[in-house]
């Protein structure tokens, strides 16, 4: 069973964490208290940017490393809070702020695993532990930054923390967004001139809505295409020469981003621009170590549709954490305090069952 003292501690951090506002791109006060919680564990953590991380007492150069890796941003409080969002309020079994449960709660968990291995010998593999900033909004000075810099360890494979009922996902869809901008002629609306970019747009998101993608995964299942915002004409008397509309891409693995967007550029007759192709889909063979790990210890295996810092990773990961994804970026957001309990207690079963795989392996 997870300790007291770990839980005490997780929880407090939580807190503290809830307390202290930190938007993406303005999580130097969350920096802060992480990297002051590891110094008093005993802990030399560095800092990039607003990220902090850190590697268990043994590192050895030899072994592969794996990676601990959650954030510690958070998106904006809605207007619909009854509770102080930066107020970490406890009520009815329930830590309620933003960010509790996205993903704080996975956060201080990690962050607790990684303490109760920091000074363990003779591990098949080095610990390393990343707190991170601009997940929310898949910014570049997060993971990304981080990986890039010359001083943090290159990663065989990492455990992602995020709100999944502690079950692991060994898929994430990738997601791209396209701006698509379809072409017309302007005329009177009163005459028979013109071309309709309004029409032109109205065919190419038919088609959109009846396109189908022949690869379909077993893991995440098939390709969504989804039209979610569109802009046309600016007078009721002025056929429109331009609609805008976007396109919201989830990709399973079957596919890279750029497959996709080759596919709909020879359907559909509008212009498409994509915002970025950056954030590819993931996915963890479920004969890897921590696969094997989690089937041992009962952990439902899944496929994500929603997107996290995997997308960023350069390589296997999987995602799993306490908390549940819908409460995610809701009025009145909490974690259960009995969910980090069982959020420390997974991870350092999944880390303990995981070395278990690996000296098997070795046999």
């Amino acid at each position: 069973m997870c300790k007291d003292s770990d839980y005490i501690e997780a929880k407090s951090l939580l807190s503290q964490l809830i307390e202290c506002p930190s938007l993406s791109r303005e999580e130097a006060g969350t920096a802060q208290i992480i990297q002051s919680f590891l110094e008093q564990k005993g802990i030399k953590p560095q800092q990039f940017l607003h990220n902090i991380w850190a590697v268990n007492a043994h590192f050895d150069p030899k072994k592969p490393n794996i990676l601990l890796n959650s954030h510690h941003d958070t998106v904006k409080a809605n207007d619909s809070w009854t509770f102080h969002p930066w107020e970490a309020t406890e009520k009815e079994g329930k830590l309620i702020g933003l960010g509790s449960n996205d993903a704080g709660a996975s956060l201080v968990c990690l962050i607790q695993t990684f303490c109760s291995f920091y000074d363990k010998k003779d591990l098949p593999f080095n610990i390393v532990l990343a707190a991170t900033a601009e997940e929310e909004i898949s910014g570049k000075n997060g993971i990304e930054a981080l990986l890039q810099s010359p001083s943090f360890p290159t990663i065989d494979w990492a455990i992602v923390g995020e709100p999944t009922d502690c079950q692991m996902a060994i898929a994430e869809k990738g997601l791209m967004v396209i701006d698509a901008i379809a072409h017309g002629i302007a005329g009177h609306a009163a005459r028979n001139e013109g071309v309709n970019a309004i029409y032109v747009a109205m065919q190419d998101i038919q088609k959109i809505a009846n396109l189908s993608f022949k690869k379909v995964s077993p893991v995440l299942g098939p390709v969504k295409t989804t039209v979610t915002i569109i802009q046309g004409g600016k007078q009721h008397n002025v056929i429109p020469d331009t609609c805008e509309f976007t396109i919201d891409c989830r990709v399973n693995e079957c596919y890279r981003l750029e497959e996709i967007l080759e596919i709909l550029q020879k359907e559909l007759s509008s212009e498409l621009k994509p915002r970025s192709i950056r954030l590819q889909s993931s996915k963890m063979e479920e004969n890897h170590v921590v696969c094997q790990a989690a089937k041992a210890l009962g952990i439902e295996l899944f496929g994500s549709p929603t997107l996290s810092d995997q997308a960023l990773l350069k390589c296997p990961s999987v995602k799993i954490g306490p908390g549940h994804s819908g409460r995610s970026h809701t009025a009145d957001e909490f974690i259960y305090l009995d969910e980090i309990k069982q959020g420390i207690q997974i991870y350092q079963d999944l880390l303990s069952e995981t070395i278990v795989q690996y000296q098997h392996k070795t046999l």
